[in-house]
């Protein structure tokens, strides 16, 4: 087995734990942001002529899908800070961009199971998108960069309260400014250009692009693909030097 089928497999095992917890957390999210703002705003408003609840559903997927490839960093420092289960992996014949593989289609497999459910519930509760190849392509590759993100940063972190730090600084914020919830045109203009820089700003738009059945700016996946690049080569020096 090579090595970065290893770790995903030990991921994927301890997953399998607590499949129905991981799932039934999943959808909790999504659930209570349809049914507040889908329905709490009223059925009938719509953003750019489309009914909120369709813009809606995939900045949620967006979210998720960094939310949840971001989310293995706390698993990533439990293994460091409790089980040391991170020291036998430097200990082992593993090479540091395998450990990084591994770690990062982990954060991907997260991502696309809670993707599934929000366009499950969207199922549910009768919207009605097209969830071609763009939309999973622009989901697959923002999950890709915030998993990479997030094995870089729990090499760099020291304790738990670092990581939570991290999530209210920078994921929860990216979360609410990136597009999600509302168009970021609305924004001043000095804000936009800000947002112009974050990647969850281009996946939201690709997938929202793709879903309504348009065509997604090349430009999105361009830098989603450039930074998600640069994230994963700075994940392996973090975890290289990790090991050193």
């Amino acid at each position: 087995m090579r090595g970065w089928s290893a770790v995903f497999y030990r991921e994927i095992l301890i997953l399998k734990t607590k499949i129905f917890r991981q799932l039934a957390s999943m959808s909790v999210m999504p659930l209570l942001y349809i049914v507040a703002f889908g329905y709490g705003l009223g059925n009938e408003m719509t953003v750019n002529g489309v009914p909120y609840l369709a813009f809606l559903i995939p900045g949620l997927a967006a979210m998720s899908s960094m939310i949840q490839g971001f989310n293995i960093a706390s698993e990533i420092n439990i293994t460091r800070f409790y089980w040391r289960v991170f020291e036998e992996f430097q200990v082992a014949p593993i090479r540091s961009i395998a450990y990084v593989t591994g770690e990062v289609l982990f954060g991907v497999t997260r991502a696309a199971m809670g993707v599934g459910i929000i366009t499950g519930l969207a199922w549910l509760f009768g919207i009605r998108l097209s969830y071609n190849f763009f939309f999973w392509l622009a989901m697959v590759m923002n999950a890709f960069l915030f998993a990479s993100l997030a094995v870089s940063l729990a090499m760099l972190v020291r304790s738990h309260a670092d990581q939570a730090l991290l999530v209210n600084f920078v994921i929860t914020p990216m979360g609410f400014l990136g597009g999600t919830f509302f168009p970021v045109e609305k924004m001043p203009h000095w804000v936009q250009i800000l947002l112009e820089y974050l990647p969850i700003t281009h996946a939201a738009k690709a997938m929202r692009a793709a879903a309504l059945g348009n065509q997604p700016d090349p430009e999105s996946y361009v830098v989603l693909g450039i930074m998600g690049v640069m994230f994963f080569v700075l994940a392996v020096i973090c975890v290289s030097q990790a090991k050193d």
